[in-house]
């Protein structure tokens, strides 16, 4: 299947998308902070990533100011990009809107959907 860079702080969250993912057949890796996150991207000896999912819910990480630099820096180039939110953190999705991620969804939908979600997504990409 693909490749997923999750970019997780939580990691009782992460483990969870994580292992949902790879019973997928998806190969999933979770990174925890920007800084694991930008190493990750400018290895050249890493394999590229399929997907980036982003948590936007961490008071710890502006998950949307990241992708915008990161995008804007190029370190995205065809990784598609799915955000969580909080579903009741309105702003948080409309600050992801104008980041330009891909796909912004609820938290409990991530739960629910996550493995569909990533494979409608690595299917179709950009």
């Amino acid at each position: 299947m693909a490749r997923v860079l999750a970019l997780i702080p939580d990691l009782l969250f992460g483990s969870r998308v994580q292992a949902a993912l790879q019973s997928a057949g998806h190969e999933a890796e979770l990174v925890g902070d920007e800084q694991a996150l930008r190493e990750r991207l400018e290895d050249p000896a890493a394999p590229v990533a399929a997907l980036l999912v982003v948590d936007l819910t961490s008071p710890d990480l502006d998950g949307a100011t990241l992708v915008e630099a990161l995008s804007a820096e190029g370190g995205l180039a065809d990784i598609p990009t799915l955000g969580f939110y909080s579903h009741v953190d309105v702003h948080a999705r409309e600050r992801a809107t104008q980041a330009g991620l891909d796909v912004i969804v609820p938290r409990s939908r991530m739960a629910r959907e996550g493995r569909e979600l990533v494979g409608r997504m690595v299917a179709s990409p950009r």
